[in-house]
Order: C-alpha cells, then sequence, then structure tokens
C-alpha cells in the first residue's frame, strides 16, 4: 500500500495546504532532480519507480516544469529519502493522507508513524463494517 506525499516548489513557507498562494510556486523539474539524485531508476513509458531493500518510490513524469509533483511511498526510509532531497533543494512536503505538512525537521513528528496509525485506525474501522 503506498502513502502519497505532494513535493512543493514554493518561496512561500506553507503552513497549511488550503492557504498556498499559487503566485509564489516555482515551476520545477522535479523529475530531472529525482532521476539524478536517485540510482536505478526503472523506467515505463510516463511511469518511474525506484526502490532499495526496504523502501521504494514511484511517480510519473511531467511534459512541462509543474510547482508540485505527488509521489507514491512504501516504507518508512522512503520519507526520509524524499526530506534529504526536499532540504537540498528548499521543497516542502504535503501529506495526504494527514492533510499536514510534513516538518522537514523533525519529519518523524507527523511523517510515517502517522501515516502507520492513520492506516490501522482505517483498517479496524473498515472491519467493524
Amino acid at each position: 500500500m503506498s502513502w502519497d506525499i505532494v513535493l512543493f516548489n514554493s518561496r512561500q513557507i506553507i503552513k497549511s495546504i488550503e492557504d498556498v498562494d499559487e503566485n509564489l510556486l516555482e515551476p520545477t523539474d522535479f523529475c530531472r532532480i529525482l532521476d539524478c539524485h536517485f540510482n536505478n531508476i526503472q523506467k515505463d513509458d510516463n511511469h518511474r519507480s525506484f526502490e532499495s531493500d526496504d523502501f521504494a518510490v514511484d511517480y510519473y513524469i511531467d511534459s512541462e516544469l509543474v510547482s508540485n509533483k505527488i509521489l507514491h511511498l512504501y516504507g518508512e526510509k522512503a520519507l526520509y529519502e524524499i526530506v534529504l532531497l526536499a532540504r537540498k533543494n528548499n521543497w516542502q512536503i504535503f501529506d495526504t493522507s494527514l492533510d499536514e505538512m510534513i516538518d522537514l525537521d523533525k519529519p518523524d513528528k507527523n511523517g510515517y508513524e502517522s501515516f502507520n496509525k492513520y492506516l490501522q485506525y482505517v483498517l479496524e474501522n473498515a472491519s467493524k463494517k
């Protein structure tokens, strides 16, 4: 099961997704940067993926520069790898399952652990129906 995040390149410090100022978003070639940063990128038409022993990431390429990019993460280490790249490029990360921005200085605060708690809650409640 994937965990989805969105990368943003913005001159604005985004505290809440509702407050995003689209005029401050910066068009970026996220795919090129991802392709250059990670090894062993698997390519299948417009789909890209890479993995390690304990994580995987997949995404789709864009035909033009974009100001945000959705990634599908598998495994806790995937978040930390993306956080390192986000810090390096001054990107910000939105967690779609928690509906919150990820604190890049403390990604464990609202990252994978919170996602797993939320997932467990959803699974437990789904089985009660």
